[in-house]
């Protein structure tokens, strides 16, 4: 029986992690494409700001000053219990999913212990200008809701955010894909996943 895939995209904010997915699980047949900031949406309508305030902030905001990446790791680790559970979830029925999001952060999400085709990997972008243009993008894709005001104020910020995500992958021999086309980042995800599945084939 082949087994699930389960496909882990990381990466700082506006780094294309949900563009990306979307056209990776359309060309490989996945239904199943969820990201983190969706269950932290959920896990906002269950506690209140007093009680797990982190994850009312956006990533690059949980934490001020110095403490901006011990925020985000305190968000982080409470939001990867619930994706923890979804993972557990799709694995229980036998299903493959995408999962994108900032808080997939290398070495925090223990997934060898799964009895899937696990990958995970991080999209980067290099040049700071390409990185802001992206929340141009996002500001029109969502009619404004994603105002790119915010986010272009907090570039300096969103992007310490990612030198630490591509460190942490570095560190856990995670792949960083450099984001600079749509096209070619989702086919070179796509052959980590072609890979990872040709692997667990192999006689042992």
């Amino acid at each position: 029986m082949t087994k699930p895939v389960i496909l882990l995209i990381g990466g700082a904010t506006g780094t294309g992690k949900s563009t990306v997915a979307t056209e990776v699980a359309h060309r490989l047949g996945i239904n199943r494409v969820t990201s983190t900031d969706i269950v932290r949406q959920t896990l906002r309508a269950f506690f209140a700001p007093e009680y797990m305030p982190s994850i009312h902030r956006s990533s690059f905001e949980a934490g001020t000053g110095e403490h901006m990446i011990d925020g985000f790791v305190e968000q982080a680790t409470n939001v990867l219990i619930a994706v923890d559970a979804a993972i557990e979830r799709a694995l229980q029925e036998g299903w493959s999913m995408v999962l994108e999001g900032v808080h997939l952060v290398p070495g925090m999400l223990g997934v060898d212990r799964l009895d899937a085709t696990v990958v995970h990997c991080i999209l980067a972008i290099d040049d700071e200008e390409e990185h802001s243009s992206h929340f141009w993008i996002r500001d029109a894709a969502s009619q404004g809701l994603r105002p790119v005001a915010k986010y272009l104020d907090s570039i300096s910020d969103i992007r310490r955010l990612q030198d630490y995500i591509v460190e942490r992958a570095q560190e856990n021999g995670t792949p960083v894909i450099a984001n600079a086309s749509v096209e070619e980042a989702s086919s070179a995800v796509i052959e980590l996943v072609l890979g990872a599945a040709a692997e667990r084939l192999e006689p042992v």
